[in-house]
């Protein structure tokens, strides 16, 4: 993804601006947004937060934002052979889910601060991994207007926790249907790199001047906490894989994100 500029009259993904045109019918915006979701939303997260920010526009799309699909379109094309690689697991007492150590559910979550800033909003993005392969991730614009980094922090660690107590329940619903063999109950690990957000987390719902405005709700995270459902920890930046889904990386942390993920080429197989 193009590197976006720190000034919004540069930008790249702006909205339309006056003296420009909306592309003609003959470009199909609508049929590549629609393809590239599809791809998105299945088998090639490493997109997600590109196309989530061009699928913005397709009310009033721009060459601009043509060039931009045309980019993605390219990249896809030197990576046909990229795609989620799931591992057997090692042995057959392995084969349960969560039965491996590496086959725990892992959560990372992340928010880009004012990601939009044409609109003030941020982006929320988080992906949940089984040995090491992404098997749920979201990268989206957030519905408020955050009012600081810690608040839309707060934001993608509340979405992170609905998802991650919707897949403990459905790994929970295979075990019981599949008479697949049962761990202890172990809160499952979601990774934030924000030093507040999990001590907020942690402690709960404390109002004060800077608090007052948050939303309580945005502290399901720490109810889930108490009940010893999840366990939100903290990690380095660099190792965050959720940055894929919120802000536009350099090459080298891109492709060490995909990697981390489980994206795999076939050549790079045994």
């Amino acid at each position: 993804m193009i590197v976006r500029s720190l000034d919004i009259k540069k930008d790249p993904f702006r909205p339309k601006e006056d003296d420009e045109e909306i592309l003609s019918p003959e470009c199909s915006y609508l049929g590549a947004i629609g393809a590239l979701l599809y791809l998105a939303q299945c088998t090639r997260p490493d997109i997600s937060f590109a196309v989530n920010c061009l699928a913005r526009h397709s009310n009033a799309p721009t060459r601009r934002h043509w060039n931009g699909i045309k980019d993605i379109f390219r990249y896809l094309k030197g990576t046909t052979d990229m795609g989620l690689f799931y591992p057997y697991a090692s042995s057959s007492e392995d084969t349960a889910i969560g039965t491996s150590k590496n086959a725990t559910l892992v959560g990372y979550a992340d928010a880009g601060y004012l990601s939009d800033p044409h609109k003030g909003r941020s982006q929320s993005g988080y992906v949940f991994t089984i040995g090491n392969t992404a098997i749920s991730w979201r990268s989206r614009k957030q519905t408020l207007v955050a009012t600081s980094t810690n608040h839309s922090e707060l934001l993608a660690l509340y979405e992170a926790t609905r998802e991650c107590v919707w897949l403990r329940a459905v790994i929970g619903h295979i075990r019981s249907t599949c008479d697949l063999a049962h761990d202890p109950d172990e809160p499952i690990v979601i990774y934030e790199d924000n030093a507040a957000v999990i001590d907020q987390a942690k402690h709960g719902y404390i109002k004060g001047d800077t608090t007052k405005h948050i939303s309580p709700k945005l502290f399901f995270t720490h109810e889930q906490q108490t009940l010893q459902k999840i366990e939100v920890q903290h990690i380095g930046s660099e190792k965050n894989h959720a940055d894929l889904f919120t802000k536009s990386l350099p090459k080298y942390s891109v492709q060490k994100h995909v990697k981390a993920i489980g994206l795999r080429k076939l050549s790079e197989l045994p």
